[in-house]
């Protein structure tokens, strides 16, 4: 089962982000703003980091160039969430909002079968 850490500020996005990935399958961890996710992350490495890009603290785009700059994290595959597509040019995969339940798990999927396939 193929974990995945979840990174909004929004509460009920996380929730909804959440219920989405189980029901797909997914083991999920959640944060609720960059810092958190950034230690979760290092702490217990994910498969994949679904991020929202406008958070308090530590935004989206700081969160993403810290995960692919620490040894650690690398290598996991991100995908950003956002109305501002323009904030995620770093991540793996871009899902502009409002986006489906189904829309997410098929991009989660594409990308850990290709991290995978890369392995």
């Amino acid at each position: 089962m193929s974990r995945v850490l979840v990174v909004d500020d929004e509460p009920d996005l996380r929730f909804l982000l959440r219920r989405a990935l189980e029901r797909a399958g997914y083991e999920v961890t959640d944060a609720h703003q960059g810092a958190t996710a950034m230690a979760v992350a290092h702490d217990s490495p994910p498969d994949l980091v679904v991020t929202d890009m406008m958070m308090p603290v530590m935004g989206g785009v700081e969160l993403i160039e810290r995960l692919h700059t620490d040894p650690v994290t690398a290598a996991i595959p991100i995908v950003a969430v956002s109305g501002d597509t323009h904030l995620a040019t770093e991540a793996d995969a871009v899902l502009r909002k409002p986006f489906s339940p189904e829309q997410l798990v098929a991009v989660c999927d594409a990308l850990l079968t290709d991290k995978g396939s890369r392995s």
